[in-house]
């Protein structure tokens, strides 16, 4: 799984060389059982600066005392090991399916909501090009109609990708618009209609009200619907991304999550933080600027990348 690298990058250390410092790390002191105290506190440390999270950091420090302890790590390696299992343990469970939900009758509606500067729009794009190369007939609506910039960059998008385009007017009613997209996806026979949304301030209780109404007007026009409701995330900004993710989850139901900007990011552990924090599957990763940079999520990849083993 392609994550947090980017191409041109100078080399980074990789969470994997930073823990490495850490006395613990030494593999004679592993195999003898010595873990010191000052020792664990420095790899946690370490784990909730890439953002991994609080509960997940502990049970990782837990488990490294544990086989510390019982002598079975007699290597880096299996250290490691360990650690990519804890953390790709940590994101599988719950509510982990990767997979996007298709409906058993077309069209499926896919609305994504998030913050403005997120990369809700891109993402749309992406995930179009990613569904017309399966085959699919797909349509984008440019429901954030508070910002022209978004409907002229999803258009442009549409036409990249040959997706068919539904637009409105600047300031006309977000909610119309998915209606009457809706009402253009089925008469016209398509498989997958992605619905853009309004990405204001999180804070601001007039846009959560405005997801809202666009939500219910959807499952009235098409009940079942929407079928997946996507939050974008910016991987770069660390913890506010869990604030985020759990104030949006508390207006409409969110079904999955999308990380993007984590190329070249060294806090990529935000991924771990959000899904334990909201238990909302992680469905996809955006890791560059161009299609292709759009990811299906892969707990163990992601988690070997994490710390820079694979």
């Amino acid at each position: 799984m392609r994550i947090l690298k980017k191409a041109g990058d100078l080399p980074k250390r990789s969470l994997w060389d930073r823990i490495k410092d850490v006395a613990l790390m030494d593999v004679v002191v592993i195999a003898r059982g010595g873990v010191d105290a000052g020792s664990l506190e420095r790899l946690e440390q370490l784990l909730l600066e890439a953002d991994i999270g609080v509960p997940t950091t502990l049970r990782l420090v837990a488990e490294v005392q544990r086989l510390a302890t019982l002598g079975k790590v007699t290597s880096q390696d299996d250290f490691l090991r360990a650690l990519q299992e804890e953390i790709t343990s940590a994101l599988r469970a719950g509510n982990s399916d990767p997979a996007l939900q298709i409906a058993a009758a077309s069209p499926t509606v896919v609305l994504v909501v998030g913050v403005n500067g997120a990369g809700k729009t891109t993402f749309i794009g992406k995930l179009a090009a990613r569904l017309r190369g399966e085959g699919k007939r797909v349509m984008v609506a440019a429901g954030d109609t508070f910002r022209a910039g978004a409907v002229d960059q999803l258009r442009v998008w549409a036409e990249r990708t040959g997706a068919e385009f539904i637009g409105a007017n600047a300031g006309a009613d977000p909610a119309a618009v998915a209606f009457d997209a809706i009402d253009a996806a089925v008469a016209r026979g398509v498989d997958v209609l992605l619905v853009d949304t309004a990405g204001r301030l999180h804070t601001s209780e007039g846009l959560m009200t405005e997801l809202k109404k666009v939500s219910r007007v959807i499952t009235k026009r098409l009940p079942a619907a929407p079928h997946e409701t996507l939050l974008v995330l910016d991987g770069t900004i660390g913890q506010n991304a869990v604030q985020q993710a759990k104030i949006f989850a508390a207006a409409v139901a969110v079904t999955g999550l999308v990380v993007t900007k984590l190329d070249g990011t060294a806090r990529g552990g935000v991924v771990v933080a959000v899904h334990e924090a909201t238990n909302i599957p992680v469905k996809f990763v955006g890791v560059g600027e161009q299609s292709g940079d759009l990811l299906p999520f892969d707990a163990h990849d992601f988690a070997g990348e994490l710390l820079g083993s694979a």
